[in-house]
């Protein structure tokens, strides 16, 4: 089966299992500052998992597109991607243990046809700290499973990894791993978990290709042995568990089921091939980089890494450019332009030409990507998203061109006074200049200077850890909408933000959208798509325009409608978000409008919003200004750059 056969039968198979199928969130979470791309199924729905009603009920599935910048150092073998797909199924209070045991057994053996022999699965051993006792009864549910197809299974306790690798199989089918292995929550192990978090054990599947063992991982192998002949295919969450404040734990009033499952690798499981490259999703890729390649074939061991990372690289990139995220130095931004400058450096490696924009092999290879997926993600289909996938890795290959050329420059006058390549000079080539590190390597090897991979490899990683931290950090400062709080001053500049949006629009055209906000109690800032520099005419423009509506003294209007009215409206949208059924829209405008009667075709700003703001446009003015007739130029365009491809940024103030 392919991968889209399998996908619509995974969804297929639970929609008729009362479940109903919801799309896949964007990559850019809404409103979670924790993270900057959506790593996992469950990451949207973790409010319901906590409590909140999901609007489409209790039983729900569908496929999620993910991406892990975590594992983008691990791309190159036969199992890593940055980018892959989820296949997700949730109980909110409905079904538990006994139902998600069998419905992914079922779907495995009867709907993707494994062989039952092959499938290895792990349990909680439980933890005598917190007394939180084994799952035992999802090992008598997985043992019944089995025995229905003639299989015996024999437990095995094995607690740890090492211990695993110690001792083996022990003709086991159904083992027993420690908290590191079994257990979810959002702390980690239930002894780092504070009072008041949710969470529970897990049940993992594995698939079982039969290669041969490698002893470098461990004298033994076993399901969660990394030599590769096991491959986890599926997860189940159960979660039942509140941590106390005493350390104890206790029951959950109402228990959930949080289902995740690898789409790339049970493609693979279901070929019988332990290279996850060798699915349909990366074929033609790779046969179009061999065509290109100057004779480099995929199955040359001193080339396959090279085509594993731009088949994943290159994916991974179109789904961000079809969410929204452009080439920067920061932020999401960085990862996208990590992504196609490495993807651009393993092309040169394997002989792919540079130059002609329609001969470019990354560009070919994105549009294969997106031919492959654009009838699962419609947000890939359509003239407009081909055209900027196709410009923005156009014009970050060229921009890379250009990068190579200066850091070559800057690598030789630190070899010059270093005589060597440090893994923080080499860090240096890569957050300054936008190097890959291996191109950092490649040049101090083609310069025959001694390289000490280990030592740049760990330094890198250490100082990238670091740098991803701070960003971290800096990303969680900004509260939902952008907002660093809810102080008059914040709010002012809230409202002044969306009378800004308006006349950008009004003067740009409609196609400016916003891309990102954040607001403060001294300026706001707003991002949004526009492909040129805005002028100092336009800029006057658009400033007069603000000022014009908040001396109009405009009413700031809430009101609760549907969002299918919201949207006929013509109501912008927060890009990426995801919207109930029922939201919350602010009108300003126009003077005669009330509560009862907004008159929103005459509006002048209209939008999606959850608030805060102020009532009247003329606030924006009276905290200066509250007596003096003359209030013109209360706001104030300060500065206008562009901060990515395709994105400019405006700081603006209240005076």
């Amino acid at each position: 089966m392919t991968a889209n056969e399998i996908r619509a039968a995974f969804l297929d198979f639970f929609q008729r299992r009362d479940h109903i199928v919801i799309p896949s969130a964007s990559l850019v979470p809404e409103n979670d500052p924790t993270t900057l791309f959506t790593g996992s199924g469950m990451q949207p729905l973790v409010p319901y998992l906590l409590g909140k009603d999901h609007p489409a009920g209790n039983r729900l599935a569908n496929s999620q597109k993910c991406f892990r910048a975590m594992d983008i150092d691990e791309v190159g073998d036969n199992r890593h991607t940055t980018f892959f797909e989820m296949l997700g199924n949730w109980s909110l209070g409905n079904y538990f243990k006994k139902e998600q045991l069998s419905y992914f057994f079922e779907f495995l053996v009867d709907v993707i046809h494994l062989d039952p022999r092959r499938l290895y699965v792990t349990v909680f051993i439980g933890d005598e700290k917190t007394g939180i006792p084994k799952d035992d009864e999802s090992a008598a549910i997985w043992k019944e499973l089995f025995s229905q197809r003639g299989i015996a299974a024999k437990e095995v306790s094995l607690g740890s990894g090492e211990e695993g690798s110690r001792t083996g199989m022990q003709d086991g089918r159904i083992f027993y791993y420690g908290a590191e292995k079994n257990w979810w929550s959002r702390a980690g192990t239930p002894d780092q978990m504070p009072a008041g978090e949710p969470g529970g054990p897990d049940s993992e599947v594995f698939y079982d290709f039969g290669t041969a063992h490698d002893i470098r991982f461990g004298t033994y192998c076993h399901p969660n042995c990394d030599c590769g002949r096991f491959l986890e295919i599926g997860n189940s969450v159960f979660m039942q568990y509140m941590k106390s404040s005493d350390g104890s734990f206790a029951l959950l009033p109402k228990l959930n089921v949080d289902f995740g499952g690898g789409l790339e690798r049970i493609t693979a499981a279901a070929g019988g091939n332990p290279d996850i490259f060798r699915i349909d999703l990366f074929a033609d890729i790779i046969a179009l980089l061999q065509h290109y390649a100057d004779e480099k074939q995929y199955d040359d061991p001193k080339h396959t890494k090279s085509f594993r990372i731009i088949a994943d690289h290159i994916r991974a990139a179109v789904f961000m450019i079809a969410d929204g995220v452009r080439p920067s130095n920061t932020d999401r931004g960085y990862m996208l332009r990590r992504l196609l400058r490495r993807a651009a450096h393993h092309a040169i490696a394997l002989g792919a030409a540079q130059g002609q924009e329609e001969n470019n092999e990354l560009v070919r290879c994105a549009m294969l990507v997106v031919e492959k997926y654009k009838e699962a993600y419609p947000e890939l289909d359509g003239e407009n998203v081909y055209k900027k996938i196709w410009e923005t890795i156009w014009e970050e290959e060229k921009q890379f061109a250009r990068a190579l050329d200066m850091g070559k420059r800057a690598f030789d006058k630190i070899v010059s006074a270093e005589g060597a390549l440090s893994g923080k000079s080499a860090t240096m080539l890569v957050t300054t200049y936008g190097l890959p590190l291996e191109t950092a390597i490649d040049l101090a090897r083609e310069r025959g200077i001694d390289v000490d991979e280990r030592e740049i490899t760990e330094t890198h990683k250490r100082l990238m850890d670091e740098h991803r931290e701070v960003s971290r950090a800096g990303v969680t400062q900004k509260f939902k909408g952008g907002l660093a709080d809810s102080s008059e001053k914040t709010t002012r500049l809230h409202t002044a933000h969306h009378l800004l949006l308006a006349a950008l629009q009004l003067i740009l055209g409609r196609a400016v959208k916003q891309r990102g906000s954040n607001i403060t109690q001294d300026r706001l800032r707003i991002d949004f798509s526009f492909e040129r520099k805005v002028s100092d005419e336009e800029l006057k423009e658009v400033e007069r325009i603000v000022n014009e509506k908040i001396h109009e003294e405009l009413p700031v209007i809430r009101t609760l409608m549907s969002k299918s009215e919201a949207e006929k409206l013509g109501a912008q949208q927060e890009f990426g978000a995801k919207y109930p059924d029922q939201v919350s829209v602010y009108s300003i405008g126009p003077e005669t409008a009330t509560d009862d009667d907004p008159k929103f075709e005459k509006a002048f700003s209209l939008e999606f919003c959850g608030g805060p703001h102020v009532n009247n446009t003329r606030e924006l003015a009276s905290i200066i200004h509250p007596d003096g007739p003359d209030r013109k130029g209360s706001f104030k365009i300060v500065k206008e750059e562009a901060v990515a491809s395709g994105i400019r940024r405006i700081k603006a103030v209240l005076l």
